[in-house]
Parts: structure tokens; C-alpha cells; sequence
């Protein structure tokens, strides 16, 4: 048993790229294909840093209305300002009908300029 714990310390602390090149010594050596084994294997070594890079390549994001607050009126101008497609029924609608989505795939800037004046004017923001 110490021998296989070992065995299997040693293929954890494998890179990419020697993994890649050890499946291929394997095929070879045993005639057989490990392009199973080899991603199913590939998650466990990279499955920690996978959701790492996630957060930090988002580039895009959404800015959600949870709650339009006591002054729904000056969140309404808001949303409108941000929102120039929206009338002001429609913009009444995404305001009472939260939590709704107000901006959707925008810069991170852009997204943290619109949850403020939306927070300024009474409403609660969720920036996804």
C-alpha cells in the first residue's frame, strides 16, 4: 500500500505536459489508449485552479436590481438613465418586477458605475 500512495503522490505533482507525455509512454508500452483515464485525471490536478482563473478572467458582468427600496421613483429615473432603450412604463416594470437583471455583459467599471447610482438612489444591487 505505501508503494501505491506513493505512486499516486508522485502522477499528483505531475504538470501538464508530463502527464500528457506520460500517457503517451503508456500507450505505447501497453498498446492500449488512455484517453479516458488521462481526463478523467485531468480535473483532479486542475480542477482547483480552474475556478481561480474563472473569477479572475471575468471580464463581463451583470448588474442585478434586487429591490427598488422606499424612493422606487428615483430609482425608476435611474434605471432610465442608465437604460436609455427603456420608456418610463418599461423602466417602472424592471423596477417593480425585481430582483431583475438591469445591465447585462458589461465592463467591470461600467457595471460598478451603475450598482452605485442605482444604490444612491435607494435600491439594492447585486453585481454578478
Amino acid at each position: 500500500m505505501a508503494d501505491l500512495s506513493k505512486i499516486v503522490e508522485d502522477l499528483s505533482a505531475l504538470t501538464v505536459l508530463e502527464a500528457a507525455e506520460l500517457s503517451k509512454l503508456l500507450e505505447e508500452k501497453w498498446g492500449v489508449s488512455a484517453a479516458a483515464p488521462v481526463a478523467m485525471a485531468m480535473p483532479a490536478g486542475g480542477g482547483a485552479a480552474a475556478p481561480a482563473e474563472a473569477a479572475e478572467e471575468q471580464t463581463e458582468f451583470t448588474v442585478v436590481l434586487l429591490d427598488g427600496g422606499d424612493k422606487k421613483i428615483n430609482v425608476i429615473k435611474e434605471v432610465r438613465g442608465v437604460r436609455a432603450d427603456l420608456g418610463l412604463k418599461e423602466a417602472k416594470d424592471l423596477v417593480e418586477g425585481a430582483p431583475t437583471n438591469v445591465v447585462e455583459n458589461v465592463s467591470k467599471q461600467q457595471a460598478e458605475e451603475v450598482a452605485k447610482k442605482l444604490t444612491e438612489a435607494g435600491a439594492k444591487v447585486q453585481v454578478k
